[in-house]
C-alpha cells in the first residue's frame, strides 16, 4: 500500500520484507531515504538501522512504529535516525518527512565533501569570530542544495545578508532574488503581494498582477519575519511549499512555480508552535536547515572590522575624509553591548561620520547611549539591590537611560508593554 502511494507521489520504491534484506539492498545501492518498521522478523528495525547507519551515515532513516514503541524510536533518533512516524500513519506527515529527509541529505553530503571540493563562498558578510566562521561554513554547505532554510536571529543581526549569500552561492544565482517583509503588510495585502491577484478581485485591482512567488520563479524567495504571519496565511504558504503551485487572489487557475524558500524570524518558532501561534507542519517544512545568526554582543572581535567597513562606506557616501578612528572611540564602540546589533552599529557610525569635526572619528560624535555607557563591573556588596523590587527598578532605569528616554524601545527591551513601563515610572516618581 505504501509503495503504491509513494509511486503516485513520484518516488521510485524498492521493497524489503525484513531487516536483513534491507541491509543487503542498502549495501549494494544508493537510496535517497529508508522508510522502515521497527518490529520485523529475522532482524528488527533497531539492529537494521545500526547496520545501515554504519554503512551510509548520510542516508536518512525514517522509522514507523506503534505508540507502544515510541520510546525505542526516540532512542534511535538520538543514535542518528532522521525521524519517526506513529501508526496509523498520517500520510501528509509522511510526505513531508520524506521531502525533508532528502533535503537534509543533500546538506549532509555537501558537508562531508573534502574542503577542496567545496565552492568558494561569495558573500558580503563581515566577520572573523568563531561563531561567524561557523555560520559561513554552514552557508557554504547549504547554499548549493535546494533545501528550504530557516534563518533565526535577533533584529539587526543580518538575516537578509545570510539569505542573499545562500542565493548568490546556489545554482539559482542567475534567477531572481525576491524579498518580502511579512510583518510590513496587512494580511489581505500580503496575500495579494505573495500570490498576485486577478483584475477586479478587490477594490482597486484594475489589472491582473503577478505575486512575489511568480516573480521569483526559477530563483529564491526570502520571507522575512515569517513568524508574524496569521494562521490563515500559514495554511496558504504551506500549500505552495508542498505542492509548488498557487492561485491568484480572485482566480481559479492553478499556477506552477519553481521557487526556493528562505524564511527568517527573530521569534523562537518552536515556542510559537507550542503556544498555537504557528503551525507545526509549516514549521517543519521551513526548518529543513536552520541557520542561527549570532548577536553582535557575542562576536565582539568583529566590531573593529565592521566599524572600519562602515567608516569607509559612509565617508564615501557623505564625501567626508576620515583618516582614523581614535582609540578612545574604538574602545567605546567595543564596550557597548549593541542591543540593536549590526544595524545599530551601522546607524551609530553613519551618525558619527555626519557629525564629526576634522578628519578623525571621535567619541563625541557617537550617539549618547554609546558615549555614556560604562561596562558593568561586579557590584560591591553594599551596592547590591536590597530586594527584587530594587533590582527591577534599577534595570528599568538603566534600560531607559540606554535608550535615551525612548519609552517604546525600553519597553521592548524589557519585554513589557509601554503602559506597564509608564505605570512603573509613575510609581518611581511618587517615591
Amino acid at each position: 500500500m505504501l509503495s503504491s502511494m509513494l509511486k503516485e507521489w513520484g518516488w521510485r520504491c524498492i521493497e524489503a520484507d525484513d531487516g536483513t534484506t534491507a541491509v543487503a539492498a542498502v549495501e549494494k545501492h544508493n537510496y535517497d531515504a529508508v522508510l522502515m518498521d521497527i518490529r520485523m522478523v529475522k532482524m528488527d528495525g533497531r539492529e537494521a538501522f545500526h547496520k545501515i547507519h554504519a554503512m551510509r551515515p548520510a542516508l536518512p532513516v525514517i522509522l514507523m512504529t506503534a505508540y507502544s514503541s515510541v520510546d525505542d524510536a526516540v532512542i534511535m533518533i538520538r543514535e542518528g535516525a532522521h525521524d519517526y512516524l506513529t501508526k496509523p500513519l498520517d500520510f501528509d506527515r509522511l510526505r513531508l518527512a520524506l521531502e525533508r529527509a532528502v533535503d537534509h541529505r543533500q546538506v549532509t553530503e555537501k558537508k562531508q565533501q573534502p574542503r577542496e571540493q567545496q565552492t568558494t563562498l561569495q558573500t558580503g558578510i563581515i566577520g572573523e569570530s568563531p561563531k561567524m566562521q561557523e555560520l559561513l561554513e554552514m552557508i557554504s554547505y547549504v547554499a548549493p542544495t535546494e533545501a528550504t532554510v530557516l534563518v533565526y536571529g535577533e533584529s539587526g543581526t543580518g538575516k537578509e545578508l545570510v539569505a542573499e549569500a545562500l542565493h548568490s552561492n546556489s545554482e539559482r544565482k542567475g534567477g531572481p532574488f525576491i524579498k518580502v517583509n511579512c510583518a510590513a503588510l496587512a494580511e489581505s495585502l500580503l496575500e495579494s503581494e505573495l500570490f498576485g491577484h486577478e483584475k477586479g478581485a478587490f477594490t482597486g485591482a484594475d489589472r491582473e498582477r503577478d505575486g512575489k512567488f511568480v516573480q521569483a520563479d526559477g530563483g529564491t524567495l526570502f520571507l522575512d519575519e515569517i513568524g508574524e504571519t496569521s494562521q490563515a496565511m500559514q495554511v496558504k504558504l504551506l500549500r505552495v511549499l508542498q505542492e509548488h503551485e498557487l492561485q491568484r487572489v480572485g482566480g481559479e487557475k492553478t499556477i506552477q512555480v519553481d521557487v526556493r524558500i528562505i524564511a527568517a524570524t527573530n521569534r523562537n518558532l518552536e515556542d510559537e508552535v507550542k503556544t498555537g501561534n504557528f503551525r507545526e507542519d509549516l514549521y517543519y517544512r521551513l526548518n529543513v536547515v536552520m541557520l542561527e545568526v549570532p548577536p553582535l554582543r557575542t562576536r565582539a572581535g568583529d566590531i573593529p572590522l565592521l566599524v572600519n567597513h562602515f567608516v569607509r562606506k559612509f565617508a564615501e557616501k557623505n564625501r567626508r575624509s576620515v583618516q582614523s578612528v581614535i582609540p578612545e572611540c574604538m574602545e567605546a564602540l567595543n564596550s557597548y553591548p549593541w542591543p540593536g546589533n549590526v544595524r545599530e552599529l551601522e546607524n551609530a557610525i553613519e551618525r558619527g561620520i555626519i557629525l564629526m569635526r576634522g578628519d578623525q572619528l571621535t567619541q563625541k560624535s557617537l550617539p549618547l547611549s554609546v558615549q555614556n555607557y560604562k561596562r558593568q563591573s561586579a557590584p560591591e556588596a553594599d551596592t547590591e539591590p536590597a530586594s527584587l523590587y530594587e533590582a527591577e527598578k534599577r534595570l528599568v532605569i538603566e534600560t531607559l537611560a540606554k535608550t535615551e528616554g525612548n519609552k517604546s524601545e525600553a519597553a521592548r527591551r524589557l519585554g513589557i508593554t509601554r503602559k506597564t513601563l509608564q505605570n512603573k515610572l509613575n510609581k518611581y516618581d511618587e517615591e
